[in-house]
């Protein structure tokens, strides 16, 4: 375990992760580049401790160390941009329990919210493709206010300015110095998981790493959700589905039962299909789906254990294949029809559309095909670094016949370092396209082409 320096005060930031786009698409943020080169600098230049939230290992599942962090970290910092829910749930927890040090900071795309609108916050100003304008100056702000915060007794909380009296959480310092040291830990090891991920699924070492930051956590006094949380992300990335089964399977009653981890333990359920895992999949997924409604997310997952289904019976030449063909259109619709601007189960209908194949299949892709293009371009497009949306530009040019976009796309998409799972599932779609564009007069030579490139990729070619 990392040893803390008890003479450093410990920061806290609370922000999203990766890049995130405003509800209406026009405006990006790389909220890592903005930690990495301002945040992080102005702390360690500042002389305080700092850790990053990391909540969204698994949808933004609030857990034990959050907490922790909120209540025991001398200084917060707060990114109000895009008035991120989870950023806003995590500032009310800090100014209920501490009077003062908690830094705002916001990009200037949109105004505050009202309710924080009259607390000072100190903002940013980006350009059109969502990089900071002046690093320098929020850095100089945020060291100014850093040390301003390890100095000054104000009270910045607008429950201890107006509540004369307001008793706050004092712990003892027993407990801050636990927390210090387990927090820092815990960053730590995320890290360690964070890089054996990247090693990919082709390396062995990756596995072993992975199982012994696993073992570490198993045997601390108490148990680290949100590490375990991580490990099992960790293990998808290499597509280590037996070990990302028993992770889930192993998880804390409460944590068990949370919505987004039983729809990843369906999705390894499928990938791995041994011997009744596609069927438990599905039955969990109808489970979801029952209790907690329809969801893009839960119905992609569902769509996709349905075109497995239809793609193995397909081979099989099993002729229930098409039920399966059309229970996955189904899902897929239901996905796409709960949320428009998830694009996920939109390019999968379309997909699925296209290979079925009947008149009105394809009179309902002319349909869905430019509503599923704005909602990818409101996300930035061929200009989005992630994946899934530059993948999905491919395949909707796929499906029109555009090879100069398709050819765009394959550049866009290798540049965001994808994992191989995630280039085998547009490998799929890319195949079913291909198969019927001669019927539809379309060309198929360079999406032969692309999804060869695709597979060497991922290392399957």
């Amino acid at each position: 375990m990392l040893e803390p320096d008890p003479s450093k005060p410990l920061l806290f930031v609370a922000m999203p992760f990766g890049e995130r786009s405003n509800p209406g698409g026009t405006q990006t943020v790389d909220f890592d580049a903005l930690y990495e080169n301002c945040i992080k600098p102005a702390a360690q230049a500042a002389d305080v401790e700092v850790i990053r939230a990391d909540e969204e290992t698994l949808g933004g599942i609030i857990h034990k160390p959050m907490y922790e962090r909120l209540l025991l970290a001398e200084i917060v910092i707060a990114d109000l941009t895009f008035a991120n829910p989870n950023v806003f749930y995590e500032l009310g927890v800090r100014h209920a329990a501490r009077p003062r040090s908690t830094i705002l900071v916001y990009a200037k795309v949109a105004p505050p919210p009202f309710d924080v609108g009259l607390i000072r916050a100190i903002p940013y100003e980006l350009d059109e493709s969502g990089a900071l304008i002046d690093a320098d100056a929020l850095r100089a702000a945020l060291g100014e206010r850093l040390e301003l915060a390890k100095s000054d007794d104000a009270a910045d909380s607008p429950l201890f300015q107006l509540l004369e009296g307001y008793p706050g959480i004092k712990l003892p310092h027993e407990a801050t110095a636990a927390f210090r040291a387990r927090a820092l830990w815990v960053s730590e090891l995320t890290l360690q998981a964070v890089e054996a991920a990247r090693l990919g699924a082709d390396d062995g070492e990756a596995k072993t790493r992975l199982a012994e930051i696993e073992e570490q956590i198993r045997h601390l006094p108490e148990p680290e959700e949100q590490l375990l949380v991580t490990v099992m992300l960790a293990y998808r990335s290499i597509e280590a589905w037996d070990e990302m089964i028993r992770v889930a399977e192993s998880m804390p009653g409460p944590l068990k039962a949370v919505v987004t981890l039983r729809e990843q333990l369906a999705l390894a359920l499928n990938r791995r299909n041994d011997a009744g895992d596609r069927h438990r999949a599905i039955a969990i997924l109808e489970e979801i789906l029952d209790s907690a409604g329809p969801s893009p997310e839960t119905l992609g997952i569902l769509g996709r254990c349905h075109k497995d289904r239809w793609s193995e019976r397909l081979a099989a030449g099993d002729p229930g294949a098409a039920d399966a063909l059309d229970e996955a259109i189904e899902a897929y619709g239901r996905g796409f029809n709960a949320d428009p601007r998830d694009f996920y189960p939109g390019i999968n209908l379309i997909t699925l559309l296209v290979r079925r194949g009947r008149d009105e299949d394809l009179a309902r892709v002319v349909e869905l095909t430019p509503i599923v293009a704005f909602a990818v371009a409101r996300v930035g497009g061929l200009r989005s670094r992630d994946y899934w949306t530059t993948a999905t530009v491919l395949e909707l040019a796929t499906a029109q016949g555009e090879e100069e976009l398709g050819r765009r796309a394959l550049s866009a998409m290798l540049e965001t370092e994808p994992e191989d799972w995630m280039l085998k599932s547009t490998v799929d779609n890319l195949t079913i396209l291909a198969s019927v564009l001669p019927r539809l007069g379309k060309p198929e030579t360079w999406v032969l082409e692309v999804e060869t490139a695709l597979r060497r990729a991922a290392g399957e070619a």
